[in-house]
């Protein structure tokens, strides 16, 4: 299936226009599942293929964020929060709303509450601020008798409201507001005789290059480019400092990404490496096939003389 997503620049610093992607899912899957890229608050600026958000450390509203698909019933919407400041009190507001975030106007209220649950379809609630603390994960969805439940890091399972109109598509929202300002998505989950989840969201493809620069090299590039990064500067709490964005793996978004696939790609990190050629066997970049076969085919044809001799990069080919 193919998509093409156009946007206009706007405050929210997210990109122009979205390339053209491709993917592919399997029964298990639920799809991808990342932040709307275009229905976002004024305050709010989007990374890492729309799954982190920040709000803007000099306000506490304006951070209203919501999901790019529908969710399903029981489907655990999962959050970690990056992020935090103690300039305001309150933290993040989650929920679920009927109407589509491609059909909202820009830009979007300053809040989820009052703001959008004084209209009809949206249901919200606040967390408290014990919930929202840096490194917490969150589940929360919608119960099949249209209860919203929320579930922190000890496991403790809350009902949050009830009253849901299950007639209609549901889309997650999410508010960042007051101390929590940074969160990432970390996916979906729906548990039953067969545990389902949201699979990565499907990368887009490289911008072409004016003069293209042969596969192999491109590691070498990557390196040099490791090697310069400015340590000082802000990043995700759970990244090491020296990654940089390009470099990270593009499945789990936290470990380096050291596995160079045949197609040229370094995109992934050992244990998604794994992953990603058991379950798919195609590049989540360009979806070149990555199955065992291709791997041994390009170990035998590196050029290994022009792998990068930095050890401090740990570059890893197959072989």
């Amino acid at each position: 299936m193919m998509k093409e997503k156009k946007k206009s620049s706007g405050s929210n610093g997210s990109s122009d226009v979205t390339p053209k992607v491709r993917h592919r899912c399997c029964f298990p899957c639920l799809g991808p599942l990342t932040f709307h890229p275009h229905a976002v608050g004024d305050m709010v600026t989007l990374s890492h293929t729309h799954r982190v958000a920040k709000r803007s450390t000099e306000t506490f509203r304006n951070g209203l964020v919501f999901s790019s698909r529908p969710v399903k019933l029981r489907e655990r919407v999962r959050v970690r929060v990056e992020k935090d400041v103690f300039n305001w009190h309150g933290s993040l507001r989650v929920g679920f709303t009927n109407v589509s975030p491609s059909r909202r106007a820009l830009p979007l209220p300053c809040t989820a509450i009052p703001n959008l649950t004084d209209t009809p379809g949206h249901w919200a609630a606040a967390l408290p601020e014990s919930y929202c603390r840096v490194g917490s994960q969150l589940d929360f969805w919608v119960s099949h008798d249209g209860s919203i439940y929320i579930m922190s890091n000890s496991g403790d399972k809350e009902k949050l409201l009830n009253g849901v109109d299950l007639k209609q598509p549901l889309w997650a929202l999410i508010d960042i507001y007051g101390q929590a300002y940074s969160i990432c998505l970390l996916g979906s989950e729906k548990r039953g005789l067969v545990s389902r989840k949201s699979c990565p969201a499907p990368a887009p493809a490289p911008a072409p290059e004016p003069s293209p620069t042969p596969q192999y090299i491109k590691p070498l590039l990557l390196a040099s480019k490791d090697s310069n990064l400015d340590t000082e500067s802000e990043d995700m709490s759970y990244l090491d400092l020296r990654i940089s964005e390009d470099q990270t793996c593009v499945v789990c978004m936290v470990s380096e990404a050291r596995i160079t696939l045949p197609c040229g790609h370094r995109c992934l990190c050992t244990s998604c490496n794994n992953k990603v050629l058991q379950q798919f066997g195609t590049c989540p970049l360009c979806r070149h096939d990555i199955s065992s076969s291709s791997m041994q085919r390009c170990a035998t044809s590196e050029p290994r003389h022009l792998l990068p001799q930095h050890t401090h990069a740990h570059t890893h080919t197959y072989g």
